[in-house]
């Protein structure tokens, strides 16, 4: 039915609806309506989620990025490097299979495994009430940290708020320096980049400091992490940027 963002000045919240030029949907104003109804909704839930993460002192990363920008072989070293000192739940995001989940299993995470397939339609996001469904299965008390790693999408789910506090996305230098030119709104919504398969850059006719200056340009406060995953070089410096989030956490603590 056609997407529509939504945005405040500085980039992050809920503070307006940008609808732009709908003149080809006869529905008009009735799917405004729809679709507003759908984010008050989500907006609802992702407070609950957000007060349930609080009341749990669990700080909460939504980890998204476009397919086989290399989220999940990210989380492996991350798991690696931080489970035997932070108590970690994994949100698995997938529209079908259990195949990341897989990946992660065994590396001393809870991991909860989320289908969009199975009862939400094949979404090619998570939104607030799914991610709700599947904190069931993670046991906040017993946690540290939860990390969403959302559907593999560079547009819808930045558009929706999970309780997440902050949001960080793997970009991979085999997709292009022009992304955050062409995909503003992602790029725009997150705390942090990773910038994935660094390894690669030798091989690749890859300008990166013309991608670096087109992200300062739609978001220049994000921190910058050049990595690989497949080598493991920038992989600390990703976890620091984590652990970060939890010793700035309110009632959090280094871990």
């Amino acid at each position: 039915m056609g997407r529509f963002h939504r945005h405040d000045e500085a980039g992050h919240g809920h503070s307006h609806v940008a609808l732009g030029d709908h003149s080809g949907y006869g529905t008009g104003g009735e799917r405004i309506e729809v679709l507003e109804r759908i984010f008050d909704e989500n907006d609802r839930t992702a407070a609950a989620n957000r007060a349930d993460f609080d009341a749990a002192g669990v700080v909460t990363l939504n980890l998204m990025s476009s397919p086989g920008a290399g989220k999940t072989a990210l989380l492996r070293e991350t798991l690696l490097r931080l489970a035997d000192r932070v108590r970690i739940g994994i949100v698995e995001g997938d529209i079908e299979t259990s195949i990341d989940a897989d990946r992660l299993r065994g590396l001393g995470a809870r991991i909860s495994l989320l289908n969009t397939a199975n009862g939400f339609g094949g979404e090619c996001h998570l939104d607030a009430p799914m991610v709700r469904r599947a904190l069931g299965d993670l046991h906040l008390p017993e946690l540290d940290m939860v990390i969403i790693e959302n559907v593999g999408n560079l547009v819808c789910p930045a558009e929706f708020a999970v309780g997440e506090h902050a949001r960080a996305m793997v970009y991979a230098v085999t997709e292009g320096e022009e992304k955050p030119l062409k995909y503003p709104v992602m790029f725009r919504a997150v705390d942090a980049v990773v910038i994935n398969k660094m390894d690669l850059v030798p091989h690749l006719d890859f300008d990166l400091d013309l991608f670096r200056a087109n992200l300062r340009g739609i978001n220049p406060g994000a921190t910058v992490i050049e990595a690989s995953a497949r080598t493991g070089n920038g992989i600390d410096s990703w976890c620091s940027w984590l652990m970060s989030l939890r010793r700035d956490a309110p009632g959090g603590s280094p871990a």
